[in-house]
Formats: structure tokens, sequence, C-alpha cells
């Protein structure tokens, strides 16, 4: 007699009963030791946490809560943890447990045209970031035997700038004024204008008011490329912790792209809000106050983040990361402590002054303030020939035009500086958002060394200005290959260039423009 044949829930035990043994096979039994800690109080986001003595300083801890923070102070029976989200369930007696790693920052092509936090954690509505890696958001700047010359130009696209104030790939360049003279939009111009460049763009929001970062990512949306760009943001509705640690991610997720042979570009808006941020996280961990209220370690804070700032040797890649940090002045004091700091740690500064914005002067550069310790050693060698006496012109003309005040000039030779640098004035104001070319930059300056916009109205500059671009490219459409290559400029394509700036002034001049 023939058992019955078994049924199919049995076999469905049995089958799970061979993989559950599978399983369990697999696992690795042992001791695991887990680091719990204690809340002790809380208060403006900064926890006093105990039970954790063997925590590092800047290690990522989780609360019991979902909250993450981080280590910021260590004490002999406790430490100060700043909470990087909403503390508002974090209260005596939460649990924290260690991770182990110091913060950390996704990074990779993953990336590019996303809104993050200084967490990674997207701020756009998509999806996560799908990160190549995780490094952390403190690394060590490269050593001087790391390093390169800065020898390569970054085209901003603002004449005062590239004529004047070269920005090279691998430096610091700071951006300093008084509040609402135009700090931001000399950076997002910049941005813009590496649309058509090798360069990855990171802008980074500290402390702004939303409104304000939605504009600056808008306006690269319209005019730039966006998918070229990282924007990281902690704005002043962020927790401090957020806003403190946003520079230092921002600079990691640049440095990605630097370390792999191509070339970064960071903005930084601004370090004025995080050294008060920074600030305000000292005195509630009761960090001892330096000058001003500011605690000591403020400026080795921004010189250990702008110092990673570089271009690497060729042995490493040749990838640069330029950096343009972004400060705030009241009433026009570059003697004011964070100023003075950031001036000493950056290879130079751009200067904007509150009265020449209030001439409708735009950009408001300061030319008897600004530097760039770099300069003419990264311009391009045909900007460099055509833009040599400019600075001196116009500085002259400034003066000049102070003392013109007091009575009429009758000098001939005088007159005509006064013409040359009104016509200078009128070159280097440029609305936003209408970044020029090299090659326009240069056909102008060619054309004002040779006297061509000497009998112009000054009224006819913008429109000149605003032509230009169309109509070299129509007139010379070779002049801006010829000059890709850090050529210099010959004699052929320096009258060429001349001829074509003079052809359309005539046309304007002809129109009653």
């Amino acid at each position: 007699m023939t058992a019955a044949p078994a049924s199919d829930a049995d076999g469905a035990a049995r089958e799970w009963l061979a993989r559950s043994r599978d399983e369990l096979a697999q696992v690795t039994l042992g001791p695991e030791a887990t680091s719990i800690g204690r809340v002790e109080r809380v208060a403006d986001a900064i926890a006093q946490v105990s039970g954790l003595p063997e925590v590092r300083l800047n290690e990522l801890l989780h609360f019991e809560g979902g909250q993450t923070g981080f280590a910021l102070t260590l004490d002999r029976d406790s430490i100060s943890a700043v909470i990087l989200d909403a503390a508002s369930t974090v209260e005596a007696g939460t649990k924290v447990s260690r991770t182990g790693a110091v913060v950390q920052v996704p990074v990779g092509p993953g990336l590019l045209g996303r809104i993050v936090d200084p967490l990674g954690r997207p701020r756009d509505g998509g999806e996560a970031v799908v990160a190549e890696a995780y490094h952390p958001i403190e690394r060590p700047a490269p050593a001087i035997i790391e390093r390169d010359l800065v020898t390569e130009q970054v085209d901003t696209g603002l004449l005062v700038v590239d004529a004047l104030f070269t920005l090279g790939r691998g430096q610091r360049e700071l951006i300093i004024g008084d509040r609402a003279t135009g700090k931001t939009a000399i950076a997002v111009d910049t941005i813009i204008s590496q649309k058509d460049s090798d360069i990855v763009c990171v802008y980074v929001a500290v402390g702004q008011r939303a409104t304000a970062v939605e504009r600056v990512i808008e306006a690269v949306r319209q005019h730039g490329a966006p998918e070229k760009c990282i924007f990281v943001v902690a704005s002043a509705a962020d927790a401090p912790g957020l806003q403190w640690i946003a520079p230092f991610a921002g600079t990691t997720i640049a440095e990605y792209f630097r370390d792999r042979g191509q070339h970064a570009l960071i903005v930084i808006d601004d370090l004025t809000k995080h050294a008060a941020t920074h600030r305000e996280l000292a005195l509630l961990t009761r960090e001892p106050a330096g000058r001003e209220a500011y605690p000591g370690d403020v400026f080795y804070l921004h010189a250990r983040l702008l110092e990673r700032a570089a271009k690497l040797s060729k042995e490493l890649g040749s990838g640069s990361l330029t950096a343009l940090p972004i400060a705030e002045t009241d009433a026009g004091n570059l003697s004011a402590y964070i100023p003075t700091n950031l001036i000493s740690i950056t290879d130079g500064q751009i200067v904007l002054g509150s009265q020449l914005f209030a001439a409708n002067q735009r950009p408001a550069v300061d030319v008897g303030l600004s530097v760039s310790r770099v300069g003419g050693k990264a311009q391009h060698p045909a900007l460099r020939q055509v833009s040599g006496r400019i600075r001196l012109d116009y500085s002259q003309f400034l003066e000049l035009e102070m003392f013109s005040r007091f009575g009429g000039i009758a000098d001939t030779r005088v007159k005509a500086q006064m013409t040359r640098g009104e016509r200078i004035r009128a070159l280097l104001s440029q609305p936003r958002f209408a970044t020029l070319r090299p090659v326009d930059e240069i056909a102008l300056l060619a054309a004002l060394s040779a006297g061509v916009l000497d009998d112009m109205p000054v009224e006819a500059m913008p429109e000149l200005r605003t032509r230009l671009p169309g109509h070299l490219d129509a007139a010379v459409p070779d002049a801006a290959k010829s000059l890709e290559a850090d050529a210099k400029l010959d004699d052929t394509l320096r009258d060429t260039l001349v001829a074509s700036v003079r052809a359309l002034a005539a046309g304007l001049k002809g129109k009653g423009t």
C-alpha cells in the first residue's frame, strides 16, 4: 500500500526551513559592543551628552529620534554635540549612539544639477543623490609640493575683472563690500560665464534668505548651464550646525572634480555669516571668546578651508579648484576683524564700493582697493597685450575727474585723458547676465587703445557692447578660435578686430545712437 503524497503546505515548510538554515549558516556570531550615551540637557540645538568617553572630535552621532549631530567640543565628563536636524524631540534622557565616522558628504557626478543640503540630502524634490563615494567634510589641503603654478585664466565674462584683476585657476579671490553692493552678482555672472567652459561650479549658500538663494538658482537656470552646477544650501532658517558645515561640505564636493584632473569653481556666500555662526556655536559651548567676541580659532577655521583651493601638479592630474569667498563689510570698514582675516588668507580681493553702486557703476568695483596677487601671470596673453595701460589710465582719469570739479581744464592732453577715461568707465560698466567672451573683451580693449572709441558718444557704449559678439561672429568668424589656444595677438588679427569694432561704431554713430 503506497503512502499519500505530502501536501503543498508541508513542501513550503521544508523549503523555508532549508533556506533559513542556509542563512543562519552564513551568519557570523560573536560579541558586539555598542557605545550608547545619554543627553543630559539640550538648548539652542546644542546637546550635552554623557556616556561616550571614546567619541572623537567631529564624529557623527545618531540620536534616538532619528536626528544626526556631531561632536563639537570634548570635555572631561561630557561632549557638546551640535544637532543638525530639528531638535524639538531631543530632550534630556534621549539615547545617543556613536557611528565611528566623522561627518561625510556624498561626492560624484550624480550631484551635478542638484540642490542639496550640506549632508547631501536633496532639496529640489528629486530622488536621493547617487553618490560615487562619501568623503569627510574636513580634508587636509594639498601640500606645497603637490601644487603647481597658477597660469590659466578663469574667464568671468566681466571686463573689469578679466582686464584688471584676472582670476586664475587655483586662485582664492575674495569678493568683499557692504551689504547690497552686488557681491553675489559678480559670483553669479562668473558661474554663468562657465556655461561653455570645462569648469564645474559649486555654489554654497550660508545663512542666506531662501528667496535670495532661489534668485541665484533661477538666474543660473535661465542664463547658464545648471547641469554643470551643484547648489549646496544652508539657509538662514536651517540649523546653525548645517550652516557651519556647509562651506566644508561644498569644498569636499568640489575637490572630487579637482582630484580627477578636472577644474572646479566654488562660491561661498558668505563667510561673514559663517563666522557669525561659528561665534554662536562657540559661545553656546562656552568656548573662550577672543577679539570682538569671536573665538580665537576663527582665523584657522577659514584658513584651513580656503587653503584647500589649489592648482594640482601634473603628477596629480593638473586639476584645479578656484575659490570665490564672499564677505560683507560695515560702512566699508576693511580693517574689521573678519575682513582682515580673509584678506590675509586669500590671493587678492575685489572690493565693491557703496558710493560707486549708488552712482550706477555696475559692477561697483573699486579699482584702487582691489588687487589680484596672481594677475597677469594667469591672464590670457592676448588680453594682457591690450589691457596693459587700462588700469593706469583709468586711475589717472579718476584723479583728474576729482580735480576737474574745481574748475575747467584747458590743457589738450588732459582733455584727451578725460575723454579716454570716460570711455573706459563706460566699458567697465556692465549689466548683469551680459557676460563677454575673451574675444569680445580683446576686441573692445584693442579698439580703445587704438582711439576708435574716443569720438563715440558715451551713451552709445552699452549698445556697442551688446551688439559686438554677433558682429564679430559675422565679420571675423575665426577670431575666437585663433585666440582659444592662449595665443598672442598678432598685428594682423589685432588690425582685423579693431577694424570690425570701428565699422560697428561707425554704424551706430550713423544711426544717431
